[in-house]
């Protein structure tokens, strides 16, 4: 997986391209928590994300819970079909807000 972040004066936006999945997690786990100390949003471009693992599930419900404690929010935009089917059978998609 590559992503790339842009970071903005309160919000962050990670572009995903690839797999979140075992494999990768923990980069992007690593990344994100160095980087949402004082940000109010983050935006998760998903337009390149091929496939999400409950692994990278799991990363982005903490992700989530870490970002709300700092009053913050989150939102996943561009997500591909295949992806959002995973989203919509664990659940997941009456959690995250989409565009």
């Amino acid at each position: 997986m590559e992503f790339e972040k842009i970071t903005r004066e309160n919000d962050i936006l990670f572009i995903l391209k690839g797999r979140l999945d075992i494999d990768t997690v923990s980069v992007f786990e690593k990344e994100i928590s160095e980087k949402i100390s004082g940000k109010t949003s983050a935006v998760l471009d998903f337009e390149k994300l091929e496939y999400i693992s409950s692994a990278g599930l799991r990363c982005l419900l903490h992700f989530k819970n870490d970002i709300e404690k700092f009053g913050g929010t989150i939102k996943i935009v561009n997500v591909i079909d295949e992806v959002k089917e995973v989203f919509d059978i664990t659940g997941f998609l009456d959690i995250f807000e989409f565009e």
